[in-house]
C-alpha cells in the first residue's frame, strides 16, 4: 500500500517524532510498502545537508526559529492545491501507485493540512498523537491559556466545523479531541497516553480494542510503542564490550534543550548532588548557551561534556557506553524513547516522570519518594546518588531484556500495518 505521512517537521529535522518517521518509513519499505512523508522544507545550513529524496514531498516554508532548524506551512487553499499537483507528479515521475491511507503524525500544520488532503481525497486517516500538547505549551509559552484559544479557533477553521459539541472545549484535549472524531484510528506511543487519552474523551468513534491482558483496560485507542532501529541495534550490541570500562559512573542526558526537558533543573541538581561522574549532554537547542553558563557557575564535581547532536547510530553507542541515561521531563513525555532505547542496550536509566518509570518497569532509578512526580533539586540530586554509588559498587539495575524484543522497530512496523489494513478495509 502507499502510506502518506504527514509531520509538523522535516523528518531530517531533530526530534523524537522526526527519528520515529524515518525509521517507520525504512521498516515499512522493508516489507514491500510505499512511502510519502508530508512537511515543511527545511531553511539554512541542514536543509544543504539534508538528502535529495523522492519520499520526501517539501511543502513550501517559512522558518520560525532563530537557528532555522524548524519551520512552517500555513494550511489553507493555496497549500491545498500546491499539494495536490506535487503528488500527482511524484506518483507520475516515480510510478508510485495511488495513497491507499493518511498517517498524520502532527498536531498543527502538519495535521491541518493532512486532515484537508484526506478529506479532498476521502481517504482513511490513522493519527499517531506524540505529544502531551498542554504540557508543552504550558512550558514554551507565556500565556498558555490564551494560545490554546488561539489554536482551538485555528483548528475550527481549519478543519471546519462538524457540530456545535465539536466546536466545544478551547484546552489541549478539545483539541486532540477534534482530530480524533476525524480519524478512523488513534495511536499512542505508551500505555499511560492511551489511557490519558481516553480518560478525556480522545478516542476514534465506535471502536473498542480488546485488552491484551486482563489486567489492562481496553482502549479504542492503539497502543504502539515507538521503535529501535533492528539493524543498528544489532550491531551497536555485537560491539559492546563484555564488562564495564572502568572509569567513574558515565551519565548521559539527550533531547532537545527546552523548558520541558529540564536541562537546567538537571544541572542544578547534579552541582548539588557533588557526585563525581563523566556526564555527557547530547542534542541543541534554545537552552544550550544557558546551560553552558549554568556548569559554569555552579561548577559541579562531575566532568560536563557538551556533545552536541549526533546521528543516530552514534548516540545509541553513546548511550550504550553509559552506565545510565538520565531523564528529567516530567508529564511531558509520551513514551520517553531515550530510556526505552537505552533499556534495549542494557543501560539503567534515572526517571523523572512516575509514568515513564511505570512503563519502563525495572532497570531504573526513580526520583522521589512516593506514587507522584518529584520536582525538587533534592529529590533528583539524591537520585544521582544512589545511581553513583551503585554503579560504583557493580549494583546497577538490570533492564528486562524483553524490552530490546518488544522494542524493535519491525515489530512495532507490523503493529501498524495491522492498523492500515484494518481502516482501508
Amino acid at each position: 500500500m502507499h502510506v502518506v505521512m504527514f509531520g509538523d517537521q522535516h523528518a531530517e529535522s531533530l526530534g523524537g517524532a522526526q527519528v520515529s518517521m524515518r525509521l517507520q518509513r525504512r521498516f515499512l519499505e522493508k516489507a514491500g510498502h510505499t512511502v510519502t512523508i508530508v512537511a515543511p522544507a527545511m531553511h539554512g545550513p541542514r536543509a544543504a545537508a539534508a538528502p535529495r529524496d523522492p519520499s520526501y514531498l517539501d511543502l513550501p516554508s517559512m522558518p520560525i526559529t532563530v537557528d532555522r532548524e524548524y519551520s512552517m506551512t500555513w494550511p489553507g487553499r493555496r497549500t491545498d492545491r500546491w499539494l495536490d499537483a506535487a503528488i500527482e507528479r511524484l506518483m507520475a515521475d516515480t510510478g508510485r501507485p495511488p495513497v491507499d491511507v493518511v498517517h498524520v503524525q502532527a498536531d498543527f500544520w502538519g495535521a491541518f493540512i493532512g486532515y484537508r488532503f484526506a478529506r479532498r481525497h476521502g481517504l482513511p486517516v490513522v493519527h499517531t498523537m506524540h505529544n502531551r500538547l498542554d504540557v508543552g505549551i504550558e512550558a514554551t509559552t507565556p500565556f498558555p491559556k490564551l494560545v490554546l484559544r488561539v489554536l482551538n479557533a485555528w483548528q475550527r477553521r481549519a478543519l471546519g466545523f462538524g457540530s456545535a459539541a465539536d466546536a466545544a472545549g478551547t484546552d489541549g484535549w478539545a483539541y486532540l479531541r477534534r482530530f480524533a472524531a476525524r480519524a478512523d484510528a488513534v495511536t499512542a506511543p505508551s500505555s499511560h497516553f492511551a489511557g490519558r487519552l481516553e480518560a478525556h474523551g480522545v478516542r476514534p468513534a465506535g471502536r473498542r480494542v480488546e485488552p491484551a491482558r486482563a489486567s489492562e483496560p481496553p482502549y479504542t485507542v492503539d497502543v504502539i510503542w515507538n521503535g529501535i532501529d533492528d539493524d543498528v541495534l544489532d550491531e551497536v550490541l555485537a560491539e559492546a564490550p563484555p564488562a564495564r570500562t572502568p572509569g567513574p559512573p558515565r551519565f548521559v542526558w539527550l533531547g532537545r534543550m527546552s523548558p520541558e526537558k529540564r536541562l537546567l533543573p538537571f544541572l542544578e541538581a547534579l552541582a548539588a548532588s557533588g557526585v563525581t561522574a563523566d556526564v555527557e549532554i547530547i542534542g541543541g537547542g534554545g537552552q544550550h548557551r544557558a546551560a553552558r553558563r549554568l556548569v559554569e557557575r555552579l561548577r559541579p564535581n562531575a566532568t560536563v561534556t557538551f556533545a552536541g547532536r549526533m546521528p543516530y547510530a552514534q548516540t545509541l553507542r553513546r548511550i550504550a557506553a553509559a552506565d545510565a541515561v538520565v531523564q528529567t521531563s516530567i508529564g511531558f513525555e509520551t513514551q520517553g524513547m531515550t530510556i526505552f532505547e537505552a533499556a534495549s542496550l542494557g543501560t539503567a536509566s534515572i526517571v523523572s516522570d512516575p509514568d515513564l518509570a511505570g512503563e519502563l518497569g525495572s532497570g531504573l532509578w526513580p526520583v522521589g519518594e512516593g506514587n507522584g512526580p518529584d520536582a525538587s533539586t533534592s529529590a533528583l540530586a539524591a537520585a544521582l546518588r544512589q545511581a553513583a554509588s551503585d554503579i560504583a559498587a557493580g549494583r546497577a539495575p538490570m533492564p528486562d531484556p524483553a524490552i530490546g524484543e518488544r522494542f524493535r522497530q519491525s515489530s512495532r512496523t507490523a503493529a501498524m500495518i495491522a492498523v492500515y489494513d484494518r481502516v482501508t478495509r
